[in-house]
Order: structure tokens, then sequence, then C-alpha cells
């Protein structure tokens, strides 16, 4: 790893968890939190300011938790509120599968 590696970065937590779960939505919270090299209390909280802010759903399959995004609400950031979620996992994630999502998002 280089100097600069740890110091900034470019996505929050936030937009790491959002990813991960994008790619997939069935991911236990310890799978989240190892994903993104955080705790799982910390992926919790994460997991439940997302569903606050109306960009994501929990919904139970059986004993698991299996997540729904909402691809339709914006980047929370003033320069970025023109911006759809679904454009920022299409720059992170690359090919994401949007089966899980509802035209209208949630």
């Amino acid at each position: 790893m280089n100097e600069q590696a740890g110091k900034w970065g470019f996505l929050t937590n936030h937009a790491r968890v959002l990813v991960v779960i994008a790619r997939d939505p069935g991911s236990r919270l310890r799978d989240i939190a190892a994903a993104c090299d955080i705790t799982e209390r910390t992926a919790q909280n994460i997991v439940n300011d997302l569903e606050e802010g109306g960009y994501l759903r929990r919904e139970r399959d059986g004993r698991r938790t299996r997540y729904r995004l909402c691809l339709d609400g914006t980047l929370r950031h003033p320069a970025e509120a023109h911006v759809p979620v679904s454009g920022l996992l299409d720059i992170c994630g690359g090919d994401l599968p949007r089966h899980e999502n509802g035209p209208s998002g949630c």
C-alpha cells in the first residue's frame, strides 16, 4: 500500500455500504462490515441511517434480512443533489443488478 492510503478517501462509509448491498441485497451485517472494513455496529448504524434517509428498505426473508435499494433518491450533499443514487452505483459498482428495485425505487 502506498503512503497516501488511509489518509483520506473519495467515498464515505455510507457509500461503501450502499455499494456492498447493491452487489448482494442478502448480505449479512458482518459481511457488509468486513467488505467495508468497519465494525458491525458501524455497519448497523449506517444501514439505519440509509433506511431512515429513504435509501433502502429492509425485508425479512425467513431468518435473514434482504435489502431493497431506493434508486430514485438523490445524493444528500447540495452540490450533488441532482445526482440519483443509481448514478453513484453506476460509477462505483459498474454493472450492478437492478432486479431488486422497482421502477419507483421503493
